[in-house]
Order: structure tokens, then sequence, then C-alpha cells
């Protein structure tokens, strides 16, 4: 069968420009899917619940992130392994990697699990969320915190299937995710009346669906890699060098979403109107960035294949693409939400004092969102080469270094309509560190992942 029409996608010959918009359109779309079932959980509870629980649900989602966002690293990591050797053309390092990765994951899920379970309160208190609040949030991350399993075994499948060329799949499995979610929302929030309970639960049963999908379709479709959890195969220098590439990434998430909560904790202070807008702009200018995304990820496989197969003069060529794509859209973006700010917040609540906040917000962090989103790509391609660590200090430097005390240092000498313009500030220091680094080329000294183990 060609390898075409079983999903792969060989990224080391043809158009730079057509695999990376090809590779990136599914991804496009199956992140478009999650972030509108996400929309949804905050459009059901917003309207049908109250501004409580939205701005529960809000306070649940950094603290999520945070628990998985370790081993949505690895699965970067993995994307990055898997494609250098699938570009080397050594099917048996691929296969090697599969099972390498699936055994970590196995093994280290339940120990997070519990671990997460226990640091919820701890967290909410940290985050000095409004007692209209607490309980919804409560319940909300518990039930999540229990089914981190489907969440990180969909990321871990994603991973696989991104590095063999294959976008096609995770589009499949997130259209099943989203369909069911919203199903679910509808069922247990307005059918059942259990609340921000059934968000909860209606997240964790999707997100577990799609992840056995993932795990059948692979071994339907792949099985020379095929996926058996519990074979516990590992090979300890696979293993180093997906933790080399992966822990710094899933640092920086986890470091990033403390940063967030950070952001959160201060936000939380000036009410629930402001909680609510923040929860909502999230999603929006969520929204708004997912073809940078999706972008990323391709430009990410892309550089791995090539550089796995020794083509640097693509690798440049590819990231060119992605950066000059990139500033278009955000500049589009910018036009676009500005204006459509007050329409938009109240689409998510009626109150006048939700979409006034959050008109602060958009009109804060739209006008340098293209700093952001050059520095993404650019941290993509790196990883791609397999420089994770200075990705990893750029990131750090603009979310949490120079934003989390610029946002403090506003709301308390200007107040919360001023606070949101310290994602700028942070933006704009994190793009120039990460374009110095690159323009260095110090990044493509590192090579291909195959040399180093032959």
């Amino acid at each position: 069968m060609d390898r075409e029409d079983r999903g792969l996608r060989d990224m080391t010959s043809g158009s730079p420009a057509g695999h990376i918009f090809l590779f990136a359109l599914p991804l496009l779309l199956g992140s478009f899917l999650q972030q509108l079932y996400n929309m949804v959980d905050s459009w059901v509870v917003g309207n049908y619940v109250g501004d409580a629980a939205l701005a529960a649900v809000g306070v649940g989602f950094p603290v999520m992130f945070m628990f998985i966002s370790l081993f949505m690293g690895i699965s970067n990591g993995g994307t990055v392994v898997i494609a250098q050797y699938h570009g080397a053309g050594r099917p048996d390092r691929v296969r090697d990697a599969v099972d390498t990765i699936y055994t970590t994951f196995i093994v280290s899920v339940v120990p997070v699990t519990v671990l997460a379970l226990f640091a919820v309160k701890p967290l909410l208190f940290l985050l000095r969320v409004d007692d209209a609040v607490y309980h919804g949030a409560w319940i909300y991350m518990m039930i999540v915190c229990a089914g981190l399993v489907g969440t990180i075994g969909y990321n871990t499948n994603a991973g696989i299937l991104n590095g063999i060329g294959n976008s096609r799949a995770t589009l499949l499995f997130l259209s099943v995710a989203a369909v069911l979610n919203i199903i679910l929302d509808f069922v247990l929030v307005l059918n059942a009346g259990m609340g921000v309970a059934g968000v909860a639960l209606g997240t964790v049963v999707s997100q577990l669906v799609s992840w056995l999908l993932g795990i059948f379709y692979i071994n339907r479709h792949y099985p020379e890699i095929a996926v058996h959890p519990f074979c516990f195969r590992f090979d300890k220098t696979l293993f180093r060098q997906v933790m080399a590439l992966g822990i710094p990434t899933g640092l920086q998430m986890s470091l990033v979403s403390l940063g967030i909560m950070a952001v959160m904790s201060k936000v939380n202070t000036f009410g629930t109107a402001y909680t609510a807008a923040y929860n909502v702009g999230n999603k929006l200018d969520g929204v708004a960035f997912l073809p940078v995304q999706a972008l990323t990820n391709s430009i990410t496989a892309f550089v791995g294949q090539n550089t796995g197969a020794k083509k640097p003069e693509r690798v440049r060529t590819g990231v060119r693409i992605a950066v000059i794509y990139t500033v278009l859209w955000c500049l589009v973006m910018t036009a676009a939400l500005l204006p459509a700010s007050d329409a938009l917040f109240r689409l998510f609540s009626p109150e006048a004092e939700v979409a006034e906040a959050g008109r602060h917000y958009m009109f804060a962090i739209m006008p340098p969102y293209v700093t952001f989103g050059v520095m993404y790509i650019l941290n993509g391609a790196m990883r791609g080469a397999g420089d994770s660590v200075v990705p990893m200090l750029a990131t750090i430097l603009s979310m949490i270094v120079l934003r989390v005390p610029a946002v403090y240092y506003l709301a308390n000498h200007f107040g919360p309509e001023r606070m949101f313009q310290g994602f700028g500030i942070g933006w704009v220091g994190g793009f120039i560190f990460c374009v110095l680094y690159y323009l260095s080329g110090r990044w493509k000294r590192r090579g291909s992942l195959a040399e180093e183990n032959p």
C-alpha cells in the first residue's frame, strides 16, 4: 500500500509549503473542534448555570494543563524522535520509540493522577478562588483529574502519529471527542442538571473514547508500530533522547501553567466578572491562535524529518514560509477581533461587567499578538531540530519572568483595566530573545538523532 494511502507523509521531498499546510490543516481542524467543545462547555455553564460556574471551569483549566504538561512534553519529544528516525529511514527505531513512549506513559500515569487529586485543594487555596466559585472549581478539577489517563493517552497517540507524518487521524479522534462532549454537555447539564460536574464528566468520557479510538486506529493501520500498552519494552537510548527533548518542553509547559495561575490569582481578586472574562478571553484568543499552533506542530515535524534526512535548505525554506503566514494571520485576527470584542463576550455571559472586562483583555493582548506567534513558530522549528532548551528558556522568560511581574505591577498601580498589558510586555521580551538565538544558527548544530544511535 502506498505511503500516502496509509496517511503517512514524507516531508523530505516535494513542495515544503504543500507539506506544511497539508499537514497543518487536519491539526487546525482538530484543534478547532477541541476549542469548540471547550467553548460549548463555557457557553452551557455561563448561560444555564451561572457566572460562578463559568469562572469555576476557567479556574480549572490552567491547573489541568499543569498536570498533563509533562506528558505533553514527552509527546512532543516523541514526535521529534520519531520524525527524525522516520526521515532517516529507520523504521526499527520508530518501533522501539513507540514501545518506549507507551511504557513510560503506563508506568507513570497512576502516580501522576494520585498526585493531581491530592494537589487540588492546595492549588485552589493558592489561586485565592472566590467563595462563590470554590465548590464548583473543586468538583470540576477532582473529576477531570481522576480522568487524566484519557487526556494523556490521546496526546501520546497524537505525538506518535505526527512523527510519522499522519495528522489526519488526530482530526478523526477529535471529531468523535467533540461531538460526544457536546452531546454529553447538553444531556448531563441541561437535562440531568449536573452543572459543573456534568461538564467535567463529559470531558473525561470524550477524552477516554478518543484515546482508545487512537490505539485501535494505530494498531489497525500501522501494525509495524502497533501499540501494546502493557508490553513494557524499553530502550534506554531512545528514552534518553525523548526525555532530553520532552522534559524541557514539559517543564516549560508546567512553569507556564504556574505563570497562568499566578496571573489568575491576581485576576480573581477583582471579582467574578474579571475571572469569567479572563476565562472567555482565553478561549477566544485560543481560537484565534489555532492556525499558529497547527503551523508550529507542522513545522516541528517538517524540521524533524528533514533534519533526519540531512536537508538543511528545506528546513530554512519551511521555517520562512511558516513565519510569513503566521505574521499575516496574527495581523488579520487583530483587525477582526478588536471591533467584535463586546459582542463576542456577550455570547458567553449577558452581564455587562463581563463584557467590559473582556474588552480590556482583548485590547491589551491583540496588538502584540504577532510577536507571540513568531516566537511560537521559531520555538517549534528549533525543537524539530533537537534543541528544546532554548525554546523553554524563551517561553519561561516571556510567560513568567516578564509577564507575571508586569501584570501585578500594572494591576497594583493602574487597576485591573491595565493589567492585561503585561502579556504584551512578556511576549515582546521572549520574541527578541528567541529571534536573536534563531538568527545565531546555534540550534542547527544539534544534528540528527539517528547519528547518535546508528
